[in-house]
């Protein structure tokens, strides 16, 4: 760690959280304690089919509270669904939000929060610090690990009218209370497993690497790597191996503890992109645009890029020609994302050359671009794209 890391001003936030199997249980303690009686349940079908949502409701009731369900929220929540959430809280007369799912309904809870307390269209709230009264009291119930919406202060929206994803940052987007319960991942498959656990991945590279990291960022980052090289591969082979997914969920979580304070860089800023322009799964797409942005970044931040490919079992050697250390870096994550299963391209999920002039401008205004740690410029990031097919 360089002495001057340690001379700059930084900040740190994080939610309340309560770690482990069971945790679930607790959402109806914890919403008659922020002074709930009638809680808002986000969620969406997928996780009401899976039971989570129901277990969720049980707690409620048993803590005497009635509860009323949100659940039309899809994959790369909409403006739209934000707002028609909001009307309905505001119509059932609800005092907080109970959001169990993935990064989806978590992001539309945090939305329709702060519709209501501020009485603003969920578009307003772009960007940094546009959050001016913070939302009723909100607790996040994940059920994947990979999103990390749970302990972040960011919002993801998708604006349907310019199809693009929007970032709201705001310490005012942090849940009040995070009941990671790792059991609740069980039901995932393979499939979205590897997804959202190389979503958590990126979000550790991409903090570790960032302009805006800090030593608690990344202290949070690093282990986040460890945890998930680790034990994404055990989990994909056994879903229900409880240890595993713990281990995932822990990785998560740290992965987002860094995220949120180190923010992110050009590969969620170009994912970004491709979910508004083409709604296109957020996670996969990260895995596969990782490699290409480390690529182009590695100069940058080498030493960085080689403790993440060492964190995750690669043979970098250190005092290797910069060349060397670029290529073992990259074969590690390449070899990683196999592991899991990704090995397709974008060309695969549709994406033709022809999209990528707009997919680029929407990713270089993305705030994420901001702590990059090599600024790229449009041509640069049509190049990345363009690997990446």
């Amino acid at each position: 760690m360089h002495a001057e890391a340690l001379l700059e001003l930084r900040k740190f936030v994080a939610p309340e959280f309560v770690f482990g199997p069971g945790a679930l249980s607790l959402a109806g303690r914890y919403a008659r304690n922020l002074g709930s009686r009638r809680p808002l349940v986000v969620t969406d079908p997928g996780v009401e089919d899976a039971g989570w949502t129901e277990r969720a409701l049980a707690s409620l009731r048993e803590a005497g509270l009635a509860a009323v369900v949100f659940d039309k929220v899809t994959p790369n929540p909409r403006d739209r669904e934000v707002m028609a959430g909001a009307e309905f809280y505001r119509a059932e007369g609800c005092d907080a939000i109970v959001a169990v799912g993935g990064g989806s309904p978590m992001d539309c809870a945090k939305g329709i929060g702060i519709v209501c307390s501020n009485d603003r269209h969920v578009l307003t709230f772009e960007g940094v610090d546009n959050v001016e009264t913070p939302g009723p009291p909100l607790i996040c119930v994940p059920t994947t690990a990979g999103s990390s919406a749970d302990v972040s202060q960011f919002a993801i929206i998708n604006d349907t009218t310019r199809r693009v994803k929007i970032a709201i940052v705001s310490k005012a987007m942090v849940p009040d209370a995070s009941l990671i319960d790792p059991a609740a991942t069980t039901t995932m498959d393979r499939d979205l497993t590897a997804h959202t656990g190389l979503d958590a991945l990126t979000h550790a590279v991409e903090a570790y690497v960032s302009n805006a990291h800090s030593p608690v960022s990344d202290l949070f980052a690093l282990e986040a790597v460890r945890r998930i090289g680790a034990n994404l591969p055990r989990a994909l082979e056994d879903p229900t191996d409880l240890p595993a997914r713990s281990g995932m969920m822990l990785g998560s979580m740290y992965a987002g503890l860094a995220f949120s304070n180190a923010i992110l860089g050009a590969v969620h800023a170009m994912a970004h992109s491709l979910g508004g322009l083409k709604d296109l799964p957020h996670g996969l797409c990260n895995a596969i645009l990782l490699e290409h942005v480390a690529d182009f970044n590695f100069a940058a931040a080498p030493e960085r890029y080689a403790d993440v490919a060492r964190a995750l079992g690669a043979q970098v050697p250190e005092g290797a020609p910069l060349d060397e250390r670029k290529a073992a870096t990259l074969e590690g994550l390449r070899a990683f994302k196999r592991r899991a299963g990704v090995d397709v391209g974008l060309a695969d999920l549709g994406v033709t050359p022809r999209d990528l002039k707009a997919l680029a401008e929407f990713a270089a205004a993305d705030p994420c671009m901001a702590t990059n740690p090599q600024e790229p410029s449009c041509e640069d990031i049509i190049a990345i794209y363009e690997k990446a097919l």
